[in-house]
């Protein structure tokens, strides 16, 4: 490679960090060659489609490594910044919100709560003051009406989630755009400078391997999680952020959307299955979210996603790179909490390895 010329990079994987790092990259006059198993623009395909989009935390602290709390206060204001970008270079809406979240538990479960915010204070110290706020019955319906008949909560200051059926296709338009080389349909292997699509084989300056459970064969530990959600419509109950209804044996979100659909989940399946959901997780997750509010009996289901999350054996991100290859990985169930924080250091490690060839 010439100083006059462009780098040739390739990206192995068009979910979500592939998209991203795609779309960061071809803003540095990078060369920038995006492979996809399947159809980019097929929604459905990739656990990026299934998750519900939450950018979290504070919510994910209590149960996992304060690392992922840190990049993920990254994340949230790298949110910020990239979401208005792609909104003006795609024209498109991603529906960024950045409202806060609440968790409520029924009295019978008060004692998730109170251990909720004791994991957040051993990790946090006296700062959590300024993030969480316990809520009464009063402050809650005020801030949250839908959730009228609970007696208290908690509202985490700061979280957001973004609309994952948007922001996919608007990333893909401004990849386009932006004169990114899409090859689509096309399963591929990554090796040091050299991606095999059989048979042939490309030589490119980095290549940068993100296929998620594609990849399964040169990370070692790296398995599926499946996840199951559901999406409602109802136009009696109206949620204004994210919602977590804590319980001893599972954990419910509800996140709304400006269409007047709500996507539910809570299930986390040690199990590669990728079949229709369960009757018995159908029922638990109507079930949560009826307790939420008894109007959501009469709301719609639309429609069921099954997907697995590729994760590691610690649950923690991957990221491996040599001089020609770049391997990230294992973002589990913080795909969008850690994905923006994670593009931005496999960015900066791409600069470094391209200095070192010009």
């Amino acid at each position: 490679m010439t100083s006059a010329s462009k780098a040739k990079i390739a990206i192995a994987g068009g979910g979500l960090l592939g998209r991203l790092l795609a779309w960061r990259l071809c803003q540095r006059e990078l060369d920038i060659t995006l492979f996809e198993a399947g159809d980019l623009s097929a929604a459905g395909e990739g656990a990026c489609w299934t998750a519900a989009g939450m950018i979290s935390p504070l919510s994910e602290l209590a149960h996992c490594d304060k690392q992922v709390y840190t990049q993920g206060l990254k994340s949230l204001e790298l949110w910020s910044e990239w979401s208005r970008q792609l909104e003006q270079q795609s024209g498109q809406q991603v529906e960024y919100r950045r409202a806060g979240s609440i968790l409520v538990a029924h009295g019978k479960d008060r004692s998730e709560l109170l251990q909720f915010l004791r994991e957040l204070q051993g990790k946090l110290g006296e700062s959590v003051r300024e993030q969480v706020q316990p809520l009464d019955s009063r402050a809650l319906a005020n801030l949250e009406p839908a959730l009228h008949s609970f007696e208290q909560g908690l509202y985490l200051r700061g979280e957001a989630d973004i609309d994952n059926q948007r922001l996919l296709p608007a990333l893909l338009s401004a990849l386009r755009r932006g004169g990114v080389t899409l090859r689509e349909n096309s399963r591929v292997s990554c090796e040091v400078g050299q991606i095999s699509l059989p048979p042939q084989r490309e030589q490119f300056d980095c290549v940068i391997d993100c296929r998620g459970l594609g990849a399964k064969g040169q990370i070692e530990g790296l398995r599926g999680v499946r996840g199951e959600v559901m999406v409602v419509e109802s136009q009696e109950v109206v949620l204004q952020r994210p919602v977590r209804l804590l319980h001893p044996r599972y954990k419910l979100y509800a996140v709304p959307r400006s269409d007047g659909r709500t996507v539910i989940g809570a299930t986390e399946i040690e199990s590669e299955d990728l079949s229709p959901i369960s009757v018995r997780s159908s029922m638990e997750l109507s079930s949560a979210l009826y307790s939420l509010n008894p109007a959501f009996a009469e709301a719609r289901i639309i429609e069921t996603r099954v997907n697995c999350r590729p994760a590691t054996m610690d649950n923690m991100p991957y990221i491996h790179g040599e001089d020609g290859l770049i391997r990230v990985n294992g973002l589990y169930r913080h795909g969008y909490l850690l994905a923006p924080a994670v593009v931005a250091q496999v960015e900066n490690q791409v600069a470094q390895q391209l200095l070192q060839v010009v």
